[in-house]
Order: structure tokens, then sequence, then C-alpha cells
């Protein structure tokens, strides 16, 4: 018996491994029944004898793309154009070393001062590039007014490839806007957003051509609203971003996250020329303000009283008497001018015109210059710490020239 006992031992262990061994090597080989292994999901755990059997979920739906503005872009890149523009130089400011007829064997045509054909004088004729915002289907593009400032031609490019000449409509240095016009049958306009709606940490993304390499998008957030004091304008209400801008995106659109316009890029601040994550775009609102007056008449009106202001510190408001509302202190009357005909000193604290209320200078500038040329301003102001209403006939704000 014992015998007997150590014959099926050893067959069930010899068994045993020709099973394992096959089961390791050859699991295909094997009957399903020997394989419980196959028959759950490796994350799967058995179910305990008697447990109920669940039913197979189905798998979870794709979730939707997150982090991308892929659609915001495709709905604004078609409204932005490149700009390139040439201007003819004095030959006082032309460079005698680009004259030199060594640079000129080298470089021939493709040298701005180089020699052109048919030409009997060399010439400069430098070239710079921008943006452009079409905001009107019949053409009408809004750009920077420096860049297109002395130009002597003026192209644009769409991003479909198409190019034409382009005219300058009107150009408001004060708010460094102008539009030009180019013919190219009707274009895509991009849609005017409402800049009150923005908020500082908004996503926005600012399309151009920076450098000259082509139309470019970057992403960034609404870093501040209503910069001032920058002392570049006189009417600064600048939309702060982080989105990469670099030279050429001058004039190009600063959007939301529908596409929408918000702003119009301006400028930077770097100490290298480069971006540096600070730049400045003109807000929507200003934009359409000064673009419907320029289409219109091809300049901008604006209301002037003819005063030097500056803003009041907590001590020269108390020195005032001026109250917790602020106001704009007269620095200085131009002589003959609407303020200083309506009877308004230097040292008077303006606090109010036509009923509202002047917290700055920036304030009292907007405020002045939506006034009519022509009509009379009730101003309130403060003198001798006692409350003095006068009415002064607006004037017509003198156009600025850009340096």
């Amino acid at each position: 018996m014992r015998r007997l006992w150590l014959l099926f031992a050893q067959a069930v262990t010899i068994t045993l491994g020709v099973w394992f061994v096959a089961a390791l090597l050859r699991p295909d080989l094997m009957p399903a029944a020997l394989q419980p292994w196959r028959s759950l999901p490796e994350t799967q755990a058995p179910r305990p004898a008697g447990a109920p059997v669940a039913a197979t979920a189905a798998p979870p739906p794709a979730l939707p793309a997150t982090g991308t503005w892929s659609d915001a872009a495709a709905r604004a890149m078609p409204s932005v154009v490149n700009i390139y523009t040439t201007a003819r130089v004095p030959p006082r400011e032309r460079n005698s070393a680009l004259e030199d007829p060594f640079f000129q064997f080298f470089f021939g045509d493709r040298m701005p001062g180089g020699r052109g054909r048919g030409e009997a004088e060399p010439r400069q004729r430098p070239a710079s590039l921008g943006s452009g915002v079409i905001v009107n289907t019949g053409g009408f593009i809004v750009t920077n007014a420096h860049v297109v400032d002395s130009a002597a031609q003026i192209e644009v490019a769409l991003s479909d490839g198409r190019r034409a000449p382009a005219t300058v409509v009107g150009s408001d240095p004060d708010t460094d806007l102008a539009v030009i016009k180019a013919d190219l049958g009707s274009l895509p306009a991009i849609a005017i957003g409402d800049t009150s709606k923005v908020r500082v940490g908004d996503a926005v993304l600012a399309i151009g051509n920076p450098f000259g390499v082509g139309q470019t998008v970057t992403m960034g957030i609404v870093s501040a609203l209503g910069r001032n004091q920058l002392g570049v304008s006189p009417f600064e209400n600048f939309v702060q971003t982080d989105a990469a801008i670099n030279p050429g995106n001058s004039g190009g659109a600063l959007v939301d996250t529908q596409g929408n316009l918000i702003g119009i890029n301006t400028l930077i601040f770097s100490r290298s020329g480069g971006s540096q994550g600070i730049g400045f775009a003109i807000p929507a609102e200003t934009v359409r303000q000064v673009m419907d007056q320029l289409i219109a008449s091809g300049q901008m009106v604006r209301g002037w009283l003819g005063v030097e202001t500056q803003d009041l510190t907590r001590t020269l408001a108390e020195s005032f008497g001026i109250g917790a509302g602020g106001g704009a202190l007269v620095a200085g009357v131009v002589r003959g001018g609407p303020a200083d005909e309506g009877g308004m000193r230097p040292g008077d604290v303006v606090v109010a015109i036509e009923g509202k209320p002047v917290g700055d200078t920036s304030a009292l500038l907007n405020t002045v210059a939506a006034l009519r040329p022509g009509s009379t301003a009730a101003v309130t102001l403060v003198r001798e710490r006692k409350e003095l209403k006068l009415s002064v006939k607006v004037g017509t704000r003198p156009v600025r020239r850009r340096s």
C-alpha cells in the first residue's frame, strides 16, 4: 500500500509540474477551464462565492479638450492683417555708409540705400512692419498711428495670402490709433467685445506679426485695467497683459477666449526691446469711438479748456480744503484759451464738469475731450476753500504732432 501511495504522489507531482511548465510557456494550448486568471481583468479581484454579479459598466465618455483656445484664435485670425510700410528719407538723413559702392556691390537693390534700376540717385526706403485689425467688411482696418506715420506706401497682407495697397483714412496721435483702407472686396470683420466685462485674470490672446515672422498667436492673462500715467499719451486707459507682444505686434488684436476684440496692442515695457511680460493695449471702447469718427470725418475733434493740471496729493488736498472726492489742480492756464476767458486761474481745483465728479487729471482730460467744441460747460471748482461755479465755452483741442 505504501508503494502505491508513493507512485500516486509522484505521478501527481509530475503532472502538476508539466501543467505549470505548459501554462507558463504555451498558455494558448491550455483549455480555458484551466486558465482561471484569464477570465477576470487584471485589476479586478475574484468575485467572492455567493456575491451578486454586477452589470458590466460602459466605458467612460471621452473628456472634451481643455486648456485650448483654438476656436477663439480661428475666429479672430482672419481679421488680423500684416502691415508693411516704406517711407522716403530726405537726402540729408541718408546714411553715407549705405551708399558706399562696396556695400552696393554686394547688396545692390536689396539695400535700403541701394541704387534702384533706372534711378539716377541712390535712395533710402526704410521698411517697417506692424499689424492691423479689420473692423469693417468694406475694408477699413484699425492699427496704431505710429505704424503708418510718414508712410509713403502701405501694403496689407491677409492671413489667406492676399495683398493690396492701403491708404490712410485718418489718424489720431493722441490715442495712437489710425484707420486705413484696402480694396479687397468683402473682408472678415472682427467682433468687438465689451471691455467693461473684462476682469483681471481673464485669459487673452495677442495676434500679430512679431519681427515679421508671420501671423502669430500668444496667450496670457489680463494683468491690469485702466493703466495710466505712463507718460506716452494724453489719453491713457490701457489694458495691461502678459501675453507676449514684440516689435511687429503693434496694431494687432488682443482678443478674449471667444475671439472678440478687447484691445489694440500698442506698446511694451522692456529694457531689451523684447517682450518682458508687460504689454499694453488700447481698450475696445476707445477703439470704437476713435474709429467711428475717423471713418466719418477723417479726424478726431475733442473738447479743450486750455489748462495744465496735476493730481492732488493728500497734503495738497488738505491744504485746499478738498475732501475724499479728489479733484484736479489747475497748475497753468493758456493765455487767451477757453479757461482763461471763462475765469479759471492757476491754483483752482476742478472737482466737477457738467455735474460729473473729477477724481484726477485723467478723469478731467477724458471728460473735457468728450464735450462738443463750441458748447458751454458748467465747471465746478474750489478756490480759496470756497466752491465756485463757472460757465466756460469749450474750445477745440489742438492736433498733437508725434515726435
